[in-house]
């Protein structure tokens, strides 16, 4: 996938016409099935730009204000996993949670572009669960959010990367979290303190923004550790992610 981005717009219109010619083919049974091959995670991405509390419900759950400027986090990339995947809460974590969020996948080097064009930068947008140990985000101090969110396996992405031509406008899709067939997330990107484009200019113009990045943009209010009583995965227990016109990502917790 790495290889695909890097090869900019031109190479992404040769998968194209190879995936259209694939679904005209007359020998259709030479192609896999999906539910005949394992999905891994779209990509490894060079690095994961972390947004927190991009939207104004889950800012208020956590007692404070609105941010003025976005929060920027890191997400080591050795955490991710693909869809499917079996979430092992480390030995000693008892407080684990769940954070549904939209993945803007980077096509392009970008440096300092405004937001007008930013969109232009976006390759496509997967779905992606920013997995968290809050004992070390917010039990400790100083906090070690990074550390907190890049453990093994806490990344699961997927299902698939969706093209940005068919996700023209990133804030009108809805967000919902299941844990055991419990809906515990709903939501729209149109509650975005910083749309998906701010967030592309205000990070580019610290640092450069190179394919295959990504950009988690943030969770809606809902998450396990503000509910009354905190709701903390447990081994077993089953999460189910979903962003509109993109799929649904699954995973449990061993």
């Amino acid at each position: 996938m790495l290889t695909l981005l890097r090869g900019g717009r031109e190479a992404l219109t040769a998968a194209r016409s190879s995936a259209e010619r694939a679904c005209r083919d007359k020998e259709a049974r030479a192609h896999p099935l999906l539910e005949e091959v394992e999905l891994i995670a779209p990509l490894r991405p060079p690095k994961i730009v972390a947004v927190g509390r991009n939207y104004a419900d889950h800012a208020a759950e956590t007692g404070m204000k609105p941010l003025e400027a976005p929060r920027i986090i890191a997400k080591l990339p050795s955490s991710v996993v693909g869809p499917g995947a079996v979430v092992v809460r480390p030995e000693g974590i008892v407080k684990l949670d769940y954070e549904c969020e939209l993945a803007a996948v980077i096509g392009m080097p970008t440096k300092r572009v405004n937001i007008e064009n930013a969109l232009d930068s976006i390759a496509g947008y997967t779905i992606l669960d920013d997995v968290s140990a809050r004992e070390f985000q917010f039990d400790v101090s100083p906090a070690q959010t990074t550390f907190a969110k890049s453990m093994d396996g806490f990344c699961p992405m997927g299902p698939w990367l969706v093209t940005r031509d068919e996700i023209p406008d990133p804030q009108q899709l809805r967000l919902r979290t299941w844990v055991n067939d419990e809906l515990v997330q709903d939501a729209s990107t149109r509650d975005m303190t910083f749309s998906v484009a701010t967030l592309v200019a205000y990070i580019s113009r610290y640092m450069t923004l190179e394919p295959g990045d990504v950009i988690a943009t943030g969770t809606p209010a809902g998450v396990g550790a503000f509910r009354k009583p905190p709701r903390w995965l447990q081994p077993s227990d089953r999460v189910k992610l979903e962003i509109s016109r993109i799929g649904t990502l699954e995973h449990s917790i061993g």
